[in-house]
């Protein structure tokens, strides 16, 4: 077996792992990736989830999220504006091309596909590597970017899998028994240990009068599971949910829907129980294809050409090439992440940020998500966490620590994906896209540093790490959210820093008090005027223009300079934007006023 030796190993080509191991190898650490999978991008492009949640305010576009955005913004056909689940939709063979080219772009970094972690190398309290299918790779820093936490399990490391008992966080959400029978959500917590997973299939529209390719049920096939899976939305917004372009859509539903939730401990119990839960589930995503397609009719059927064939003979083509886990297992840390830690403070729009015995904030990554769980047939009751902004619906934000990514007890090891320290409750809101691939940036950035110090993670300052990413000259990160701060203002790195020096000073609206600095519109953005009126929230503007048709249209912004000159309007007021129309939302996305 070849033995490999390197500063940085990275395990696991998800979100979470391809941002380590790219923000590692700029930095200027040896790095090597190992992933299972023949695409990078985890989420965000081999479990087809192509629609990503969270993070879409301007503020909160920095790092390798916001360098992202703008790549696909270049690269996309048809532009981002396509769905009203999220902002940004493109093809998934355009994000894993992006990583792909980043990768390869590197000097210092190794990427090695088709591998699978088998035991971790320990000396003591240690990691000093892991030893995979055909190779071993010995490594002064080690990630775990896989995809469920399996070098935590594997390494014998702390960790968690599951719901947590109530009486250790003290989380207003949390259930009051997990075992009390009496308990209303007792019933929920015994069906499904964590969230449920998604395999995404993306369908195509083929044309009105057009007929697709029939899809065949598959065994046992019960119609009845997906009754109702678009009551209350109609079948044309159900669709335009996850729009792509293309006349594509992302099939990741929670209502009746493709959620599968059915025996989850499989997921954790080896070879053979994950493999039989990956077959169901995808057989559960074509049931729902063949549901849609039965009922909305044969224009509608698989877009076949979306994935590359799965080296495992799992998913390929129309499905993804791996689910979507909504949870992992989930390291005992230094610090770990609550619901208390993602709800705004009393009065305000903002979590609370982290701070160490010393007063300083020892924040890494923001997040902005609600807290969002997936129980098929249950509803959990959760702490609000959302508010208006932009003339429409956001989630307030909050900051991941850097001890949520560190063991408590182990050396040589950073967590960088969904497994970093959180408590089951929390994951609903840090588990999304963006939020991965900042925390994946930041254990990336830290594993650099621990080698230019020669420390181990334990020793490294949250401090040096807040500075790197701030100051990094490709990607830099925000690392405290600011409603008003976009990464192009002038004074974005001395209000970061203000804030991480000062956590006492951040205010409880998470307005910084800058001069508004205005974005610069891209294509396909057009010009549009107009006398607005007030929507039906009240806090909402309409446009009437003649120009895009008889209706008024909806405007929302993720701009603060736009958002600023929203409140400053009057109902009838003319008005010139330059926004992007998005006829699915349907919304006129405004980048500027004029």
């Amino acid at each position: 077996m070849e033995t490999i030796t390197t500063e940085v190993l990275v395990v696991g080509g998800g979100t979470g792992g391809t941002a380590a191991a790219i923000q590692a190898a700029r930095r200027g650490a040896k790095t090597v990736l190992v992933s299972e999978g023949p695409w990078l991008g985890g989420m965000l492009t081999a479990a087809g989830v192509t629609a990503p949640d969270g993070n879409e305010l301007l503020a909160l576009q920095t790092g390798l999220w916001g360098a992202f955005l703008r790549a696909l913004e270049q690269r996309q056909p048809g532009g981002l504006d396509h769905a009203w689940v999220s902002f940004f939709t493109y093809e998934p063979r355009v994000g894993a091309a992006i990583f792909a080219d980043w990768v390869q772009a590197l000097p210092h970094l190794t990427w090695i596909a088709g591998q699978r972690p088998r035991a971790v190398l320990r000396q003591g309290d240690r990691v000093t590597g892991v030893r995979f299918d055909r190779l071993t790779i010995q490594a002064q820093i080690t990630l775990d970017g896989t995809e469920l936490g399996d070098l935590l399990a594997l390494g014998d490391i702390p960790h968690r899998w599951g719901w947590d008992d109530p009486d250790q966080f003290s989380e207003p959400s949390a259930p009051g028994s997990l075992t009390d029978p009496a308990d209303p959500l007792h019933a929920m917590v015994q069906t499904y240990p964590v969230q449920a997973p998604t395999w995404v299939v993306v369908m195509q529209d083929f044309g009105p009068g057009e007929t697709a390719p029939a899809i065949p049920p598959p065994p046992d096939y019960d119609p009845t599971v997906f009754e109702g899976a678009w009551q209350g939305y109609g079948p044309e917004r159900f669709l335009d949910y996850g729009r792509l372009p293309g006349d594509r859509f992302m099939i990741n539903w929670p209502h009746h829907g493709n959620d599968y939730g059915v025996d989850l401990q499989r997921l954790v119990q080896g070879d053979d129980a994950w493999t039989a839960w990956a077959k169901a589930a995808i057989a559960h995503s074509q049931g729902f294809a063949h549901y849609i397609q039965s009922q909305l009719g044969r224009r509608y059927g698989l877009a076949t050409d979306t994935f590359p064939t799965d080296p495992q003979g799992l998913g390929g083509g129309a499905f993804a090439l791996q689910p979507y886990y909504r949870e992992s297992r989930r390291l005992v840390g230094l610090t770990t992440v609550t619901e208390t830690d993602i709800l705004p403070r009393p009065g305000g729009q903002v979590a609370p940020l982290p701070v160490d015995a010393q007063g300083k904030a020892t924040a890494i990554a923001c997040g902005n998500y609600p807290n969002d769980h997936h129980y098929p047939g249950f509803d959990l009751p959760l702490a609000p966490k959302a508010r208006r902004w932009g003339g429409r619906w956001t989630g307030t934000p909050f900051t991941i620590p850097y001890g949520a990514l560190v063991p408590a007890t182990v050396d040589g090891l950073i967590a960088c994906d969904k497994n970093m320290a959180i408590s089951h409750l929390a994951n609903g809101a840090t588990r999304l896209q963006p939020v991965v691939l900042a925390v994946g940036q930041a254990a990336g950035m830290a594993a650099a540093l621990c080698i230019e110090h020669n420390c181990h993670p334990r020793q490294l300052a949250a401090g040096a790490v807040q500075q790197a990413l701030l100051h990094d000259p490709i990607a830099a990160a925000a690392v405290i959210p600011c409603y008003d701060l976009p990464p192009h203002h002038p004074d974005w790195v001395a209000v970061q820093q203000r804030y991480c020096d000062r956590p006492d000073t951040y205010p409880v609206d998470g307005i910084s008090g800058v001069t508004p600095i205005p974005a610069s519109p891209a294509p396909p953005a057009q010009t549009v005027s107009g006398p607005v009126q007030r929507g039906p929230q009240g806090d909402d503007w309409q446009l009437v223009t003649t120009a895009l048709g008889p209706t008024p249209w909806p405007l929302v912004t993720l701009c603060p300079a736009v958002q600023q000159q929203f409140q400053t309007w009057q109902p009838g007021q003319q008005v010139t934007v330059q926004a992007i129309a998005n006829p699915h939302g349907p919304w006129l996305r405004a980048l500027a006023t004029m």
